[in-house]
């Protein structure tokens, strides 16, 4: 599905005349990790939560940042402010300080996290989505299709309201693929590859992906083969939108989208 701007304006108006009318809060650099195993992971493995301060649970969403799992910074997107969600900006360590599979690892606890203090912050522990954008993508939806990295923290990943991953790559991260000295040319299926664990049950999953003819390195095919092979195993619900004359900086149209999405996904048993 292609997707074009007049539809971002329109939803943007929608969702700013319609936001929820109470107050929120922000609260900056919590540690996610009870026990870190280093002082860098101590220093990296921080999150904001942006939340209300009164009123009935509110979906979460947690967002994990880009930036090729070697470098970023945790952040909240404004968009995403003040429009009825619990917004969690999730900070991981990078490679090659550690390898990609325990930043998944930090990823997950920030997951487990959120989980288990959601209360705290008005959240609704039952309608928990997972973003982000480019390597926050990837994190995103290695999460919610292997279930092994929720399972280490006591959660079944199963139980994630929704994936809604911002130009995430769906093979194997070209960062892990360093790792083993194999190029970020050479495309790469392996464990460390969300497209290697499709299954029918996941969470409902929508890619958003910048212009094929913009985007980088295949990302926009990448995602379009992952939707093929989890309709073949028979997904019930993915979808997959593209963004006209957007290259891989695609996260700007991308967000309204992903309010709606998640609004709408909100809404199903």
């Amino acid at each position: 599905m292609r997707t074009i701007l007049p539809l971002f304006i329109a939803v943007t108006l929608f969702f700013s005349a319609n936001a929820q009318d109470r107050s929120y809060k922000t609260e900056e650099n919590i540690q996610y990790v009870e026990k870190p195993v280093s002082d860098y992971q101590k220093a990296q493995c921080k999150l904001d939560v942006h939340y209300p301060t009164s009123g009935d649970v509110m979906p979460i969403v947690l967002w994990f940042h880009g930036g090729g799992l070697t470098g970023g910074q945790k952040e909240i997107p404004a968009f995403l402010k003040s429009k009825g969600f619990v917004v969690i900006g999730v900070g991981y360590r990078f490679s090659p300080q550690v390898k990609v599979e325990e930043i998944i690892q930090d990823a997950a606890k920030a997951v487990s996290y959120t989980l288990k203090n959601a209360e705290k912050y008005r959240g609704d522990k039952r309608k928990v989505f997972i973003s982000g954008h480019s390597a926050g993508g990837y994190l995103a939806l290695m999460l919610g299709l292997n279930k092994l990295y929720l399972q280490e923290e006591g959660i079944d990943a199963n139980t994630l309201k929704g994936i809604i991953p911002f130009s995430g790559q769906a093979v194997t991260h070209f960062t892990a693929r360093k790792e083993k000295g194999i190029d970020e040319k050479q495309a790469t299926i392996d464990e460390l590859s969300p497209i290697f664990w499709v299954r029918r049950d996941a969470a409902p999953i929508v890619l958003l992906t910048g212009d094929r003819e913009k985007e980088m390195l295949g990302r926009y095919e990448e995602n379009a083969y992952l939707k093929r092979m989890l309709l073949i195993v028979g997904h019930p619900d993915v979808k997959l939108m593209e963004f006209d004359g957007y290259g891989h900086d695609m996260v700007y149209p991308g967000l309204p989208v992903l309010v709606d999405e998640m609004h709408r996904l909100s809404k199903v048993k």
